[in-house]
């Protein structure tokens, strides 16, 4: 791969060049103020200078507004002074592209990661710093999360590549996949009964044995809600660019093997229906589209109420 940056603030923020460790920030009051010095100090560890880098991959999100609005901000700024391709990629169908090439053998966690899972034969949750044993005969789907703070999540649920059953296939290596519920932002409890509802389906029309892992920060701070999942899987809080440099890389080769890829949603339709669907579908951003960040929480704003009545004074209208 050429001279590759990496640049997300999708949670925190990671910041590295392809082949090297990232540097990662966690604290999210800093982290923002620390990134052209992440970046910076990123470059310098790989040996390069600024004008080496020939690609910039940025996170598009789903994240809070203002982490997520630095980072696309600043890898803009670097790739038209740089001249550099730019992409971007979402945070959450590499999570899910990840999990499919684990359970393909070809992406192995790092010992340092925790995995909690749910025992077939007992039911009983376990805790561990191992990979977890891949199950067999039975079909799998990944629910990739972000934390989105009060107390909601963004998340999309996408089967894996192999799996024969309904649903839009897109991608290559590092992306087929099939969604069946598109980019949103849901609360975790209200998030199992539609995952439990999608498997439902999915299972009816595949005749296949669905088991959910769930991926992504946020993921264990809400495991009493996965408690309800028809069948769940591992439990991985953690996101692929917490895989060190090897997460780096995949992130970074997903990002453009997947660049300019025809959209469609799970309805079928060409534009998906939805903001969400132009991205769930393992969408990285050529540099001829804009790239913007995906927030999906509505507007907090709300449009006024009229003015008080003073002293028997009719309301005042507001100018249009």
């Amino acid at each position: 791969m050429t001279n590759t940056l990496v640049i997300d603030t999708s949670y925190g923020s990671t910041v590295g060049v392809v082949g090297h460790e990232p540097v990662v920030e966690r604290d999210s009051r800093t982290h923002v103020e620390r990134l052209q010095v992440d970046i910076a100090e990123a470059i310098e560890e790989a040996g390069l200078h600024s004008s080496d880098i020939e690609r910039i991959v940025v996170g598009i999100g789903p994240a809070p507004f203002t982490g997520l609005r630095a980072g696309i901000v600043t890898a803009k700024a670097l790739a038209f002074s740089t001249g550099a391709e730019l992409l971007g990629q979402d945070a959450l169908s590499a999570q899910a592209s990840m999990m499919a090439a684990y359970h393909r053998g070809e992406f192995p966690f790092p010992e340092s990661v925790g995995v909690a899972r749910i025992s077939e034969a007992s039911g009983v949750r376990d805790e561990t710093t191992e990979s977890p044993a891949k199950p067999t005969a039975v079909s799998h789907v990944t629910l990739a999360v972000n934390d989105a703070r009060r107390k909601q999540l963004y998340f999309t649920l996408i089967a894996d590549a192999d799996d024969a059953s309904s649903g839009q296939s897109h991608g290559n290596g590092y992306g087929n996949h099939k969604v069946l519920i598109d980019m949103d932002i849901d609360y975790p409890q209200r998030i199992a009964e539609r995952v439990n509802a999608a498997i439902a389906q999915h299972d009816s029309l595949s005749g296949t044995h669905t088991v959910v892992d769930v991926v992504g920060h946020g993921a264990a701070k809400y495991a009493e809600s996965w408690s309800t999942l028809s069948q769940l899987g591992v439990v991985l809080d953690a996101s692929v660019l917490d895989m060190g440099s090897q997460g780096l890389t995949w992130y970074a080769e997903h990002a453009h093997a997947n660049r300019g890829m025809t959209q469609t949603g799970s309805d079928g339709n060409a534009d998906g229906g939805a903001l969400a669907d132009s991205y769930t579908n393992n969408r990285a951003i050529s540099p001829t589209d804009a790239i913007e960040p995906l927030y999906l929480r509505r507007p907090d704003v709300s449009v006024p109420s009229p003015l008080k009545h003073v002293l028997h004074h009719a309301g005042a209208d507001r100018a249009e």
